[in-house]
């Protein structure tokens, strides 16, 4: 044989399974010496293999991809996949009031006309015909929706956005023939609806003269207004007293929750229209002639009083942001349990729109924390608060359904569109679309968030378990004897339990409703938290001590005297492997319950769980019992099986008294700031010396 001096590097160093030195000085070929270093090299690579978290990648698309599954069924549909995990750490909820807190079927249960409340509000046989006229002309004119009324004489068909249905119901009970009034005129130009203005116009051209129509936020209207139509037919002027009337019913019909919506006309003298330029003319708005006031009622959805409660326990605050008048939203708000009947309902808590956008960017900062209702608030407003929100420092979820609102669910941490009223624009601006625009359906988006956060800790706290386990074992028995308890095809099949199989366990937890018991986790929180850490060391130092003592006495304590040293070193290596694997099956349990001493909660709904503990149980059998040769390792007989069962089983008590040990408020990380800091102030010091 060959004999060359650089293999004695390896002189002394190592030893084999029998105690004898295993590279000798003058004796040790070019060949032993070369797959002597592949060997090190491949246990090192290996080990490094395994100590990084290469699964958690897997684990975090696992997790988001089941969730997005999942939250289909609840009515919510992820456009972007990692704004699962963000709704999660929601602190404050913007939501819309018209169909999103109430059911967004309106109805018209109030009316003001001539000067009177009308009862029932659809008895009009004192109103003169001339007035009816008017109003009617109005209500079909001054409309996006549309009437169809079949020829067998059924109920008619009312099409429009629910407030546009409403009206048109009611003006059907009070005797409007849609065809018919709108045949008798002709459209001249067009005022669309402005979500600023809260107002919609238009010009028509009948046989009497050109009529200009107005519809919108009644106590806006009203301020417009001149004069109003009396019982008789006649306008009279507007006094002090008739104005201040109608502001009281519009304030009563507010708080009654209803979305007040008044209606007022002018005569405009047709040489003053411009024929020409017609699309940019502006259609008059003062000096306006009221004809009438409706209170229409959107019942609050049911379930959203107990949904917004939920959001309360969990830490997330939710805020009403509507165009309705601020008696309506507030009494809407009061209604949905938002605003407490016994708390302050004023400003800064209860604010207009209008009042909140002529504030100073530095004034918004100081009152958006204090924010729960805004009304008569347009899309930019909603947009300011949003920004406002997110500058003191908030995970901001905001929902929307208009066109106008992509600005604010752009700017939102989360952009929540509705599914159903919401345009296209809207939803393209959106992160996660809520298909039946339902409140608790939202609520159920941030319990899926919560869920996704919490199945990435437990996988983490797993991986980091094996990890922190298989590395320091595998070190220290390599430097102190030159051989590895674990070798590199078991680590492999252990890499493949702790990334693979794992992750799909855990990934797939579903929901508890601790999760909504929690407080949200702030944007600088960290992702391995203080209990996480004890619970890793907790088993981690077992599983360390454990197997390092059956490492370097195992043979004594397994009774393997009698075997040959070759045998007895494999069946003890063998042992060892088989019980790292089964630690990492038992803990696996622990890893579904960071917080909670009862680990086996709900196990068994978890189908996946189950089976897959099964199967990497299973295969771990037939890979000790029939793949010795693969693995170079050898059967373990039943009594040898009993302890390696026996100290995985040992994690479970273990993990329940772990968690009797307090842990720090303050994260395990921010003690190491100052250092760091401190560091870093010496580098940048030394770099301007």
């Amino acid at each position: 044989m060959v004999k060359k001096p650089h293999c004695r590097y390896f002189t002394g160093h190592t030893k084999n399974p029998d105690g004898t030195v295993q590279f000798r000085a003058g004796t040790t070929g070019l060949k032993q010496g070369f797959m002597g270093a592949i060997r090190i090299l491949t246990i090192a690579v290996t080990i490094v293999v395994v100590a990084v978290p290469e699964g958690l990648p897997l684990a975090v698309t696992l997790t988001l991809a089941y969730s997005m599954r999942k939250m289909m069924r609840d009515k919510a549909l992820v456009r972007r996949l990692s704004s699962c995990e963000t709704m999660g750490s929601a602190t404050t909820i913007c939501s819309d009031k018209t169909g999103t807190l109430t059911l967004n079927k309106m109805t018209v249960v109030e009316a003001h006309f001539i000067g009177t409340r009308l009862d029932p509000c659809d008895d009009v046989r004192a109103i003169s015909s001339s007035s009816a006229a008017l109003l009617i002309e109005g209500i079909a004119q001054n409309t996006t929706g549309t009437v169809f009324l079949p020829e067998d004489g059924g109920a008619a068909d009312v099409t429009g956005s629910p407030t546009e249905k409403a009206i048109l119901s009611w003006g059907l009970k009070i005797g409007m023939d849609f065809n018919d009034v709108r045949s008798k005129s002709s459209v001249l130009h067009v005022f669309p609806f402005n979500s600023e203005k809260k107002r919609g116009g238009v010009a028509v051209q009948s046989d009497t003269g050109v009529h200009i129509h107005w519809k919108g936020a009644a106590e806006l209207v009203l301020s417009s207004c001149k004069s109003w139509l009396s019982l008789d037919g006649s306008v009279q002027p507007m006094g002090a007293q008739k104005r201040n009337e109608y502001k009281k019913s519009i304030e009563d019909m507010a708080k009654s929750s209803l979305r007040c919506v008044a209606f007022a006309y002018c005569q405009c003298d047709i040489e003053k229209i411009p024929k020409e330029d017609i699309a940019d003319w502006k259609l008059p708005e003062e000096d306006l002639t009221l004809l009438g006031i409706v209170g229409i009622k959107d019942p609050c959805r049911p379930g959203v009083r107990s949904a917004v409660q939920l959001c309360k326990n969990a830490g997330v605050k939710v805020r009403m942001v509507t165009g309705d008048n601020i008696e309506t939203a507030k009494a809407i708000a009061l209604e949905c349990g938002i605003l407490d009947a016994n708390g302050v309902i004023s400003e800064p808590f209860v604010i207009e729109g209008k009042a909140f956008r002529e504030m100073s960017e530095i004034a918004r900062g100081e009152i958006a924390d204090k924010i729960t209702v805004m009304g008569r608030s347009s899309p930019n407003d909603k947009l300011l608060l949003v920004q406002a929100l997110k500058r003191k420092g908030h995970v901001v979820a905001v929902t929307g359904d208009g066109t106008n609102d992509a600005p604010a669910l752009h700017e939102a941490d989360i952009g929540l569109a509705m599914g159903m009223s919401g345009t296209e624009v809207a939803k393209e601006s959106s992160d996660i679309i809520i298909l039946d625009d339902d409140f608790t359906s939202v609520v159920k988006v941030v319990r899926w968030g919560r869920s996704v956060y919490a199945n990435i800790q437990k996988f983490i706290q797993f991986q980091l378990t094996v990890n922190v386990a298989a590395l320091v074992i595998n070190v220290i028995a390599a430097v102190s004897s030159g051989d590895v308890p674990l070798n590199a095809v078991e680590l492999l099949w252990v890499n493949l339990i702790m990334d693979t199989l794992g992750a799909l366990a855990l990934a797939t937890e579903p929901p508890t409703d601790n999760l909504m018991k929690r407080q949200p986790v702030g944007r600088r929180e960290p992702l391995v938290t203080n209990i996480m850490w004890r619970n890793l060391f907790v088993q981690a130092i077992y599983q360390i001590a454990i197997l390092l003592i059956f490492n370097f006495s195992g043979k004594k304590i397994l009774r393997l005297q009698n075997e040959s040293p070759d045998n007895a070193e494999k069946m003890k290596n063998t042992f060892i492997f088989n019980t790292f694997v089964f630690c990492q099956i038992f803990n696996e349990f622990n890893a579904r319950k960071p917080e909670e001493r009862n680990v086996f909660k709900g196990v068994t709904k978890n189908h996946l769980f189950m089976g897959i503990v099964c199967v990497t149980t299973v295969f771990q059998i037939l890979i000790v019992e029939f793949l010795g040769k693969f693995f170079k390792i050898v059967r373990l007989n039943w009594s040898l099986w009993l302890v390696s069962v026996a100290i995985g089983v040992v994690s479970w008590p273990l993990a329940y008294l772990g968690k009797f040990i307090p842990v720090p408020v303050r994260p395990l990380q921010a003690y190491f700031k100052p250092c760091w800091k401190s560091s870093r102030r010496d580098e940048e010091e030394g770099r301007q010396g």
